[in-house]
């Protein structure tokens, strides 16, 4: 090979290194992601944020969070998710080793019976037509990252597998919001349990005072059967209940991963709650949402996949080399044996122009979708921390006036009773409706106490609390 030569492959080379930068591009967060006005009604400049608190430090009552262990170590969902980092994080070095060259080794006998018409020598010379040849050798291949191809794949990967991590971060926050719910629910109905009970037994006495006073000739019969009537109206609430109790215990051992059975808990009454709600800023979701952060991975792996794309457009540069030894005898094999090759070469195909470019526009239409997944992750954010915030508010808002209500129906039930007993001022329709309104609002109270614990649940997972 000429000085001239080779002096033109350097620069041939050295102009695809130079311009290998513009091929494929660095990755910057997109500037259409926006967290200005996330929040609705709400601004807010500290940057203290709850999401950065232990779960252990959420809650405080310690049944809660031994469920919430038990589930973070038995959980099958967690477990798969933990699965798929186990699988990225395989890929990610099978791109690393893209960067080496491949080392093969062949090692093989080859026995050949020519034909003597085929060969086509003169008459006379005798030529042997039967050989075996012996040969053990070593190959290399190596192809240059010019265009940066192998750098995308690398990063493409990274991104993949810090996306799969984030996935299952999202799955843990995720799973300690429903273990928490699903908990807090089922003290809920652990508390509407008791009060329907207490008030059957209360309607259950009440029909014995009121066959008294028909006997007193104070009220007549249709008194009797509508206090009857009440008395079921109490009873059938309890087997719903019990119902939703054991389909909430069920729920609960899924969570957890084991088989359905009993779930030992507190009390509605001893749920402690953080004293102060703070939100922190909106563009702190970037950080804390672990779907928001798989979310932006996921658009990481779909832009370094269109830089992939963008390089089958130019040649690969790929080197080879081959040595070893091959000889027909095998008892003096390493002698005059020794063969090698070195190839150095670029490839362009030339009809795949049609591929490359349907390559790359699908490549950058799932870049699109992957940004426009990046932003309405952020939007949904965004929402769910606004509601979680103002259902906290609403059932705080609620407290008092609920208060006051049950309060006023407790007196209208004692009233309404006093006056059935001693006076004809009134008739049972009145007593009849008291009661029933009195625990209407005594199970709606439940609720409201259930709404407060749920919403705290919901906001500290919206702000991407339980996974630091």
């Amino acid at each position: 090979m000429t000085h001239s030569s080779n002096k033109y492959i350097l620069i041939v080379t050295a102009a695809a290194l130079l311009s290998a930068c513009s091929v494929t591009k660095k990755y910057e967060r997109p500037s259409t992601i926006s967290t200005d006005k996330l929040y609705r009604d709400q601004a807010s400049a500290d940057s203290t944020t709850m999401a950065n608190m232990p779960w252990q430090t959420v809650f405080k009552d310690d049944r809660l969070k031994a469920l919430i262990q038990k589930g973070l170590d038995q959980n099958l969902n967690l477990k798969n998710a933990i699965e798929n980092i186990v699988q990225a994080r395989a890929s990610l070095r099978q791109t690393k080793l893209a960067y080496y060259p491949t080392l093969n080794v062949d090692a093989n006998v080859t026995r050949t019976k020519q034909s003597e018409a085929g060969l086509n020598f003169p008459a006379g010379i005798n030529i042997n037509t039967l050989t075996t040849t012996y040969k053990l050798g070593l190959s290399t291949s190596w192809e240059a990252d010019i265009w940066g191809k192998l750098s995308s794949s690398k990063r493409a990967a990274l991104a993949t597998y810090l996306s799969t991590d984030a996935a299952k971060q999202a799955v843990q926050t995720q799973l300690i919001s429903d273990i928490a719910n699903n908990y807090f629910l089922l003290l809920a109905y652990d508390k509407q349990l008791e009060i329907t009970r207490s008030t059957l037994e209360s309607r259950i006495k009440n029909v014995e005072v009121i066959k008294a006073l028909k006997e007193g000739a104070i009220v007549t019969g249709a008194s009797v059967v509508q206090s009857e009537a009440n008395q079921h109206a109490a009873e059938v609430l309890i087997p719903d209940l019990k119902r939703d109790i054991r389909e909430t215990e069920n729920a609960l051992n899924i969570l957890l991963g084991q088989p359905s059975g009993p779930i030992e808990r507190g009390t509605l009454g001893d749920q402690v709650i953080p004293e102060k709600l703070e939100i922190g800023l909106p563009a702190q979701l970037l950080e804390n949402r672990p779907d928001v952060r798989q979310a932006e991975f996921d658009f990481r792996t779909a832009f370094e996949t269109s830089n992939m794309a963008k390089t089958y457009f130019y040649p690969s540069l790929t080197l080879t080399a081959s040595g070893g030894f091959s000889n027909l005898q095998l008892t003096d094999f390493f002698t005059n044996s020794v063969f090698y090759s070195l190839i150095g070469g670029l490839t362009q195909p030339l009809f795949n122009q049609g591929l490359n470019k349907a390559r790359l526009t699908s490549a950058q239409s799932r870049q699109m979708q992957a940004m426009n997944n990046f932003q309405q992750s952020l939007l949904v954010a965004g929402q769910e921390v606004s509601n979680a915030l103002y259902a906290y508010e609403m059932a705080v808002e609620k407290e008092d006036s609920r208060e006051k209500q049950i309060e006023a129906l407790t007196k209208a039930v004692d009233f309404t009773q006093q006056l059935l007993e001693f006076s004809s001022a009134t008739n049972y329709t009145d007593v009849l409706t008291s009661e029933q309104n009195l625990l209407a609002a005594q199970l709606s109270s439940i609720n409201d106490n259930l709404q407060k614990l749920q919403a705290v649940v919901d906001l500290y997972r919206a702000l991407g609390g339980g996974w630091k």
